[in-house]
């Protein structure tokens, strides 16, 4: 399927950001795998799509290495201020939502894409880990930083803006393509 119409997809979902990713502008960090560590969004070692059940930046890497295309989608919205988490939660699942609905519409269309959405996996309201096997593994997505990309990078890598103001609240997600 050609980069245009898989852009085109991501636009109808409503993403305010679509641009096409330079796979080759992709870094896995370790240093980002560390923050994981930290557990400060309270999601390592508890879900499937997490450090350290997605795997090793070894595998991550090798995986995508066999991918030759991408691109990079954004939910931008606004906020009263920082600690506004009503309009952050709202956000983050309009972003949630509309990424799901793009890789479901990409499986669909037979596109062999690796999605890397933001934030852990939401699908189910306790995950399986590690006492039993993934629910949902077809629909579950590990975040690029799960991944060991840092973002903010991956964006400017690509000449896609990341900051949008004080007052705003950006998610950002990637979809590789062969």
């Amino acid at each position: 399927m050609e980069l245009s119409k898989l852009m085109d997809m991501a636009r109808a979902e409503g993403f305010e950001t679509v641009a096409e990713l330079d796979v080759g502008t992709l870094k896995f960090l370790p240093e980002v795998r560390d923050m994981c560590t930290s557990d400060r969004c309270r999601s390592f070692g508890r879900s499937w799509s997490c450090p350290p059940a997605c795997g090793s930046l070894e595998e991550i890497s090798a995986k995508c290495r066999g991918y030759t295309r991408g691109i990079i989608v954004q939910t931008v919205g606004r906020r009263d201020d920082e600690f506004d988490f009503e309009s952050i939660t709202r956000v983050n699942e309009l972003n949630k939502a509309r990424f799901a609905r793009l890789a479901d519409a990409y499986a669909a269309a037979g596109a062999d894409c690796y999605p890397m959405g933001s934030g852990a996996c939401t699908i189910c309201s306790k995950c399986t880990y590690p006492d039993a096997p993934c629910r949902f593994p077809e629909r579950m997505h590990s975040s690029m930083e799960a991944n060991g990309l840092f973002v903010s990078q991956v964006c400017k890598d690509n000449g896609v803006k990341y900051y949008y103001g004080p007052d705003s609240i950006c998610f950002v997600g990637c979809f590789l393509f062969r």
